[in-house]
């Protein structure tokens, strides 16, 4: 099931929110962003099958992809402009996976978990070496899950353009600690409002590609 979060004045693109592995599109922390994104246009977040079943445990991939796709062309029935997806942690990786088969104008990766449960060994960046689809990654210095330093080397390999956001102290959340926030003298909502508007200013410069409702 798809659930909107529509603009005051409708306008491109429509941004696809895939929720991450332990979380459903109910999340506060989903819906925050599902918010904030508001802001730059329309919004349709959605859930994998497993967790509409009531499952803690992730689909194997092709099935991920699958409900991935399926929820992109919901979205795609009533909206014929720019699509971009983007998604928190695991749904930003499926999201990579789907714009291999999927024509979209753009992805953004909040979070991408680039090391299989934190194994620097166990790297995700096959799929990053395939894509086509501009891409840009928020990423947190505090992230277990993609050490900066191996997220680079990658992007230096990438064939597609890509941009990194770094969130100074983020965590996997891109929450960053009180204490520095403190320091810095900024607030969290201070922190969200430039990915937002990094976020803004990519999509814009990313190459416009209408999706092709045929496929």
């Amino acid at each position: 099931m798809l659930h909107s979060v529509s603009n005051a004045e409708v306008q491109p693109p429509l941004f696809l929110l895939a929720p991450g592995a332990g979380a459903s599109s109910a999340h506060p922390l989903l819906r925050h962003w599902a918010a904030l994104l508001g802001e730059l246009g329309t919004v349709r977040s959605f859930d994998y099958r497993y967790m509409m079943e009531g499952s803690r445990r992730p689909d194997p991939l092709p099935k991920l992809v699958a409900a991935h796709r399926a929820a992109l062309a919901e979205a795609r029935g009533d909206h014929a402009g720019p699509i971009v997806l983007i998604g928190r942690s695991m749904g930003s990786r499926i999201s990579c996976h789907v714009s291999l088969e999927e024509k979209v104008s753009a992805l953004v990766c909040l979070s991408y978990p680039l090391c299989g449960g934190g194994d620097a060994t166990k790297l995700r960046d096959k799929v990053l070496r395939e894509i086509t689809t501009p891409i840009l990654f928020v990423q947190g210095t505090r992230d277990p899950l993609c050490p900066l330093h191996l997220l680079e080397q990658v992007r230096r390999e990438m064939l597609t353009l890509n941009q990194l956001h770094v969130v100074e102290g983020g965590d996997h959340s891109l929450l960053v600690r009180k204490m520095d926030l403190k320091a810095r003298g900024e607030t969290q909502t201070d922190v969200d409002e430039q990915i937002i508007r990094q976020i803004a200013a990519f999509v814009v410069a990313a190459p416009s590609t209408q999706p092709d409702n045929s496929r």
